[in-house]
């Protein structure tokens, strides 16, 4: 009995401390992690517009890459995470 209620236990504060990480790290709001993503975009040398900045709602972040001219996928560069709840 020992060993389930230690089992229970430490599943429980592993719950709690990945719960504490993911809100303590994002950003508060989607605008707030828009703002940083287009700071950031504006740091990189964008002449020939190959860089950008995209909302992806499914994992609520926004993300900045470097698209190529060729048919090879975009490089993401930095995601920017935001609070969903």
């Amino acid at each position: 009995m020992k060993i389930v209620n230690l089992v229970s236990q430490v599943f429980f504060l592993l719950i709690t401390v990945l719960f504490l990480i993911y809100y303590l790290i994002g950003y508060d709001s989607a605008f707030e992690a828009d703002q940083n993503c287009h700071s950031y975009l504006l740091s990189y040398d964008n002449l020939s517009g190959n860089y950008g900045c995209d909302h992806d709602t499914e994992t609520h972040q926004w993300i900045l890459y470097e698209s190529n001219e060729g048919k090879e996928p975009a490089k993401i560069i930095k995601k920017f995470r935001y609070k969903f709840l």
